[in-house]
């Protein structure tokens, strides 16, 4: 084959993540896309990144690697279409833009210098039009103009347990953080000793949050406003499913919950995500700016949850105000007063709304439809060019 030709229905992916977040389990459900369109595709990692071998991910060639520089040695001959979930730069990121077809996709809002690793990239793709938005803003302009968004993959892990709901270890350790090691070696002999929690829902409203605890969510920005309110709502219960990264963000939320610390539980992250959905009556979500999509919202909605979330991007481009979730003004503008409003509404009637029943809404983020995206969106890249894609 000609070096300079470009070889159909072939993609690289590389995800040198070490934790498993919501990039990765994008990747996951990216590769089943492609693999459903007709894709080869293979998926450099990082071989310390043990979760990839839990994944749903029969047909995807897994390459484990120690650095990225070892792709180099690992690259193919041909003309190859390379799509990055975590930014490659220096020599790899040269080799493939010489020889090869070089993507990425942003799976966060481009803010202060984090863009700077995708300015030399030839193509990106986003996950919505809040982060094109971003992308805009920072001046960087070489990406596809449609959003991709996501797809709910409830069912990415290969045996979800359905066993009862019980608390696990919520504490993914900084290693680089000489009191996150000490707790990490610390913390399992303090669990070993508790009693099992198991969960049972407490009589009221039940507000969820299915997250990993991060500075990018904001939570403790946003309780530090409503907590206060919540805290006039007793019958509305606050449950966490999720891991806290590192010792610190875990600290701030639990300061800004301190008001209504008997209203809230943390339980760690789950495996049976269906069972975590429905034993809430709405999902929660962070603050929106530096969310890129919200794939939680996207499970929530498929399971039958309704959502809350503030007003703005990216939240209103997933959710139906009225249909599958209710959208309140960004309490940093109005001091939580239209969350107050909502908030009694809601404690004070049992009937929510059903997602289910929004099916066109749904439907545009179904995994048929997200595979016809990605497929038309790669497809274009080999093609050089970008043809229209219906919103």
């Amino acid at each position: 084959m000609p070096a300079n030709s470009t070889p159909q229905k072939i993609c690289y992916q590389i995800n040198f993540s070490e934790v498993l977040g919501g990039a990765e389990i994008y990747t996951a459900f990216f590769s089943k896309a492609l693999l459903a369109k007709g894709w080869k595709t293979v998926l450099y990692v990082n071989k310390n990144a043990a979760f990839w071998h839990d994944m749903d991910l029969a047909g995807v060639e897994l390459i484990p690697l120690a650095r990225k520089e070892e792709i180099l040695a690992a690259l193919p001959e041909q003309r190859s279409l390379f799509v990055t979930h975590t930014p490659v730069s220096g020599a790899v990121a040269n080799r493939l833009r010489q020889n090869h077809l070089l993507a990425g996709i942003i799976h966060h809002p481009i803010y202060g210098g984090n863009g700077e690793p995708y300015r030399a990239y030839p193509l990106l793709f986003a996950v919505s039009r809040h982060v094109i938005g971003t992308l805009d803003a920072a001046n960087i302009k070489q990406y596809y103009p449609h959003p991709l968004y996501g797809v709910a993959d409830l069912d990415r892990l290969k045996n979800p347990d359905d066993s009862p709901l019980t608390a696990t270890p919520m504490y993914e350790w900084d290693k680089r953080k000489l009191r996150d090691r000490l707790l990490g070696i610390a913390y399992p002999i303090f669990r070993a000793v508790k009693p099992t929690r198991h969960f049972v829902r407490r009589e009221g409203l039940t507000l969820g949050f299915v997250s990993r605890i991060a500075p990018a969510k904001q939570f403790p920005e946003l309780f530090e406003i409503l907590a206060p309110i919540l805290r006039k709502f007793p019958q509305a219960h606050l449950e966490f499913f999720g891991s806290g990264v590192g010792y610190s963000p875990v600290k701030k939320l639990k300061k800004s919950l301190a008001p209504i610390r008997r209203q809230v539980r943390f339980w760690g992250p789950q495996t049976n995500l269906r069972k975590v959905y429905r034993s809430m009556d709405f999902l929660m979500a962070g603050l929106p700016e530096r969310e890129a999509m919200g794939l939680n919202i996207l499970e929530a909605q498929l399971c039958g949850t309704p959502v809350l979330a503030v007003n703005a991007p990216p939240f209103n481009e997933i959710i139906k105000d009225g249909g599958t979730g209710f959208l309140y003004t960004d309490p940093r503008r109005d001091g939580g007063k239209d969350f107050e409003a909502l908030l009694g509404r809601l404690v004070a009637s049992p009937a929510f709304l059903n997602p289910l029943t929004e099916m066109q809404h749904l439907a545009f983020f179904s995994f048929d439809a997200f595979a016809e995206r990605v497929d038309r969106a790669l497809s274009s890249s080999l093609h050089g060019n970008a043809p229209e894609i219906e919103p």
